[in-house]
């Protein structure tokens, strides 16, 4: 068995990794993922979004959202919008991600990790009332929702299966 601390850790590149995800991160990890750890291992593509409980246009960065997530042990390495989130879901600052920002790939960032009630859920280091959440709705959607932010609700399809 191959655990998830035998691979290092993965950052976002300068700039980020730019238009075609980075090569998988994960792939010799055969660990298998802790309970409570929802699987939501494989490509995701958004397909609807709102923002205050209203759609966001065609055209919002929302709609044409893909990311990557793979998973391992207590690992989750999620690839979206540039960047590279890769922690210990163990809710832990240390584990955490510690990267840089997805709006201009330079501010660092401190991000503690967890699963809690069957979901994946971010939270800043040292800034209260932010929670970024993912779970699986009861038709196999991913649900990523972020209420600080005008209340974003982003439902994504998984487009390829776990590698």
């Amino acid at each position: 068995m191959t655990l998830a601390n035998e691979t290092p850790v993965a950052h976002t590149p300068a700039g980020g990794y730019g238009t075609s995800f980075p090569p998988l991160i994960l792939s010799g990890c055969t660990e298998p993922l802790v309970i409570g750890a929802p699987d939501l291992r494989g490509i995701w593509k958004t397909i609807s979004a709102t923002r205050g409980g209203q759609p966001v246009p065609p055209d919002d960065r929302l709609m044409s959202y893909t990311e990557r997530i793979e998973q391992c042990g207590n690992r989750i390495v999620d690839c979206g919008g540039g960047t590279i989130a890769d922690a210990r879901a163990d809710g832990t600052e240390e584990n955490g991600v510690h990267d840089v920002s997805v709006f201009d790939f330079k501010t660092p960032i401190h991000v503690v990790a967890t699963y809690e009630d069957n979901s994946f859920v971010l939270r800043p280091v040292g800034i209260p009332g932010i929670e970024v959440r993912r779970h699986l709705d009861s038709e196999g959607h991913m649900i990523w929702t972020r209420p600080d932010m005008g209340g974003i609700r982003v439902v994504l399809e998984r487009i390829s299966e776990p590698k």
